[in-house]
């Protein structure tokens, strides 16, 4: 266990109140099969907890009825919203949506191939309202080919919990719960959804793991290729400067910069030097290109880490959004309640 671009989510005081106090959020493409299962599962699992409730589910540009199947459906389930995007745009952007248009104050996303237990939603309400801010899903008995998903699963965790440095057994997990003010402070976009444990930790998340239940698919097949990988590992570059340098790019470029920049005065000083002491010549010495290229270079990394610390506070300044985030404020004097 660990404790520790989208549309921004806002909702007013009072939609919140009148609205539900719970949103499940499901991202489908081509899950035309799973459908009805699928919300007649969670009508099963959420109607006895006694909150309000509502189920969002997005269909991300599907290509077989899934969009016919939702809305066949939303006219005999009053807790039942559909979002039918324009194309597929992929899983992030498909969870984004969701986040966007639901409405209660705790938001539960899960994948809609009935691999994810609905069974298992309540466990992570339950770990939620013991004060963190996300809850993530860990399958630790998964029923996946061991060579073509598990096995590589399995090294991807290792290698996000090392870079990001929040340990997580299971990042790809997409059952997990969020409180609603954690994802206002989110921006999704390429294939971070699955690093959203890790996005939280920079806002300052308490995140907790709970073990899930995991099937085997029922209906149709994977939609996950070799080329994610390569998505992923890019993406996982993106997350480990936004945790180390998102504040502060000039730290990397700026020292990078400097240090190419010494090196290649303190080559061209030696060159010069030893010119003007031998009179040896120096116009065809591969020492010289590499000097002057690293002054070049030098040079450029420095203006890269200016213009960064440039756009970050423009980035933070221009969004109202601060460098911290408070937890609670506690005044001394005011009276118990």
């Amino acid at each position: 266990m660990l404790e520790t671009q989208a549309p921004q989510v806002t909702v007013s005081a009072s939609a919140l109140c009148d609205g539900p106090e719970l949103s499940v959020v499901v991202p489908l493409y081509d899950e035309e099969a799973s459908i009805p299962n699928l919300v007649e599962r969670l009508l099963a699992v959420l109607r006895p907890l006694g909150r309000r409730f509502e189920l969002v589910l997005v269909d991300d540009g599907s290509t077989d009825g899934t969009a016919a199947a939702l809305r066949r459906l939303c006219g005999a389930t009053p807790e039942l919203v559909a979002v039918l995007l324009r194309r597929n745009y992929g899983q992030t952007a498909a969870m984004a949506a969701g986040f966007a248009a639901s409405r209660g104050a705790v938001i539960v996303s899960l994948d809609g191939d009935l691999q994810n237990d609905p069974a298992d939603i309540p466990q992570l309400l339950a770990r939620l309202d013991e004060g963190f801010d996300l809850v993530s899903g860990w399958r630790h008995q998964r029923q996946d080919d061991r060579f073509s998903r598990l096995l590589p699963s399995q090294l991807a965790n290792r290698l996000i919990a090392s870079v990001t440095g929040v340990r997580l057994h299971d990042y790809g997990c997409s059952l997990k719960a969020y409180r609603r003010e954690l994802l206002q402070d989110l921006n999704l976009y390429g294939e971070l959804h699955r690093f959203l444990p890790a996005l939280a930790s920079i806002e300052g998340a308490r995140i907790a793991e709970v073990k899930v239940r995991h099937h085997p698919r029922r209906h149709g097949r994977s939609h996950y290729g070799i080329d994610r990988t390569f998505r992923v590992l890019m993406d996982l570059l993106t997350v480990w400067f936004m945790k180390r340098f998102l504040t502060r790019p000039m730290h990397v470029f700026g020292f990078a910069g400097l240090l190419n920049l010494s090196l290649g005065l303190a080559i061209s000083l030696w060159l010069v030097g030893e010119k003007l002491l031998t009179g040896a010549d120096i116009g065809n010495r591969p020492l010289l290109l590499m000097g002057v290229l690293a002054i070049l270079s030098g040079v450029q990394l420095f203006g890269f880490g200016l213009l960064a610390e440039l756009q970050m506070r423009t980035y933070h300044e221009s969004q109202g959004r601060p460098i911290y985030r408070v937890r609670e404020t506690l005044r001394g004097g005011a009276p118990l309640g």
